[in-house]
C-alpha cells in the first residue's frame, strides 16, 4: 500500500474556513476567488492553516510595538500557531478596497482587486509554508524567498486566467517587450534610490 501512494499528492486537502467579519459590501465573486487560489496553490504549502478571516481594517496590538511605522493600511496578517489555535490568515478589505478615499483610488483598487487578493493570498501562504514547514531558511533570507515564491505563483496564476480570455491573447505578442521594460524600470528605479 506505501508503494502504490509514495509519490502521489493528495487528492483532497482540508478546506480552509472563511470567516466574513467585514462590515463592506465584499465584491461579486470574492469567495470563489479565494477558493479558486487556494484550489491553485499546492495542499502541501497549505498544511496546518485553519481560516480565513475576512476584515474591514486590522487592528492587531503586535503592530503598535514596532520599530519601523507602517505606511497606510496593512493589506494582509499571518497569525502564526500558537498554544492550540492553529495558524490562520488575516485579509483587510478596506486596505484592498479603500472605501475612504477619493473617487479615482476607489476605482483604481476595486478594478485592481482581484489580482491584489490573489497576490495577498499567495503572499500569506509562502509567509506560512517558509515559516512552518521549511526550517532551515534564516530570518535574513525569509523575505526574499517570500517575494519570488509570490511572484512564481502569480505569474502562473495569471497564465490560466488569461489562458482564455481576449485580452490575454492581444497582449501575448507584447509580453517580452513589457517585461523587459519593466526591469529596465526597476533598474533605473534602484539606480535612482542608490543616489
Amino acid at each position: 500500500m506505501a508503494i502504490e501512494t509514495a509519490g502521489k499528492k493528495p487528492v483532497k486537502g482540508v478546506k480552509l474556513r472563511l470567516e466574513n467579519q467585514a462590515s463592506l459590501d465584499l465584491p461579486k465573486g470574492t469567495e470563489q476567488l479565494i477558493e479558486k487560489a487556494l484550489d491553485f496553490l499546492p495542499i502541501e504549502h497549505q498544511r496546518g492553516l485553519e481560516k480565513i478571516k475576512l476584515v474591514d481594517f486590522i487592528n492587531d496590538p503586535r503592530l503598535k510595538n514596532l520599530d519601523v511605522p507602517l505606511k497606510g493600511d496593512l493589506p494582509g496578517l499571518y497569525h502564526p500557531k500558537m498554544g492550540v489555535q492553529s495558524a490562520w490568515l488575516e485579509i483587510s478589505l478596506g486596505a484592498l478596497l479603500q472605501p475612504t478615499e477619493g473617487f479615482a483610488k476607489r476605482w483604481m483598487a476595486k478594478s485592481a482587486y482581484k489580482s491584489n487578493l490573489a497576490g495577498l493570498i499567495f503572499s500569506l501562504v509562502a509567509q506560512h509554508y517558509f515559516l512552518t514547514l521549511r526550517h532551515s531558511l534564516k530570518k535574513q533570507e525569509l523575505e526574499p524567498q517570500v517575494r519570488q515564491y509570490t511572484e512564481k505563483q502569480l505569474r502562473a496564476w495569471s497564465e490560466v486566467q488569461s489562458r482564455n480570455s481576449i485580452r490575454g491573447w492581444l497582449f501575448k505578442p507584447f509580453r517580452p517587450l513589457l517585461e523587459r521594460l519593466a526591469r529596465w524600470l526597476n533598474k533605473k528605479a534602484a539606480q535612482a534610490q542608490k543616489s
